[in-house]
C-alpha cells in the first residue's frame, strides 16, 4: 500500500531510480543543460535542488554528504567551485524545464532542463523587458502629444505671414533715391512754372480789344 506517497517510480525498483537520478544530477552539474523526458526532469528537480543548497556552505561535512548522492568527485568539485557560486544569491529555483515537443517511436513527452545561472541569452533577455501598457494608455499619452503639436504648426504660418507683411510694410515706407529725386524736381518745377501762369493770368485779364490809357492818349 503506498499510504500517500506521491513520487513517480517511473517504472524502476528503488536502486535503479537512485543510480539513474544520481547519473543524472551529475550530467546536469557538469553539463549545465540535458535533454530527457518530463517525468525524469521533475523527479530530477527534487533530487538535485537540495543538493545544490548543500553546496551553499563549503564544508567537509556538505561534501560528505553531497558524495554520497552523486559518487563523482568531479562533480562534487565542479559544484562546489563553480556553481555554488552562481546560485549564492538565488534563495531557491535553480533549474528551469522547457518542454521541447513529442519523441519519434514511443511519443513520449520530451524537455530539457538547465541550470537557470548558466543561460546567458534568458538573463540578458529577462533584463530587457519593459513593462507591459494598455494601447488605450498609450493613445491617451499620444492624443496629447499630437494635440499640442497641431497649434504649433499652426501657429508658425501666421508668425510667418506677420513677418512678411511688417516687411512689405517697411519696405515701402522706405524712399528710394530715385523717387526721393524726383520729389524735388517737380517741386522746382511747380514753382519755375507759377510766375508764368500768374503773367499769363495778367495777360489774359486785359481784353485785346481794349486799348490801354496811353495808347488812348
Amino acid at each position: 500500500m503506498r499510504h500517500n506517497k506521491k513520487f513517480n517510480h517511473l517504472g524502476r525498483k528503488t536502486a535503479h531510480r537512485g543510480a539513474m537520478l544520481s547519473n543524472m544530477a551529475t550530467s546536469l552539474i557538469m553539463h549545465k543543460r540535458i535533454f530527457t523526458t518530463v517525468p525524469k526532469a521533475r523527479e530530477l528537480r527534487k533530487f538535485v535542488e537540495p543538493i545544490i543548497t548543500k553546496s551553499k556552505e563549503d564544508s567537509t561535512h556538505s561534501r560528505r554528504e553531497v558524495f554520497s548522492l552523486l559518487q563523482s568527485k568531479v562533480a562534487v568539485t565542479e559544484l562546489f567551485q563553480t556553481v555554488s557560486q552562481k546560485v549564492a544569491d538565488r534563495p531557491g529555483g535553480y533549474t528551469r524545464i522547457i518542454k521541447t515537443g513529442f519523441r519519434l517511436g514511443d511519443n513520449a513527452a520530451t524537455c530539457f532542463i538547465e541550470l537557470v545561472d548558466f543561460n546567458e541569452n534568458m538573463l540578458s533577455d529577462g533584463g530587457a523587458k519593459k513593462a507591459k501598457t494598455r494601447r488605450s494608455r498609450r493613445k491617451a499619452t499620444d492624443a496629447p502629444a499630437a494635440e499640442s503639436a497641431a497649434p504649433k504648426a499652426k501657429k508658425e504660418p501666421k508668425a510667418a505671414k506677420a513677418k512678411a507683411v511688417k516687411e512689405t510694410e517697411t519696405v515701402e515706407d522706405v524712399q528710394t533715391p530715385a523717387e526721393v529725386t524726383t520729389e524735388v524736381e517737380n517741386v522746382q518745377t511747380t514753382e519755375d512754372v507759377q510766375p508764368e501762369t500768374v503773367e499769363n493770368k495778367e495777360d489774359a485779364a486785359t481784353p485785346e480789344g481794349d486799348a490801354t490809357p496811353e495808347e488812348k492818349a
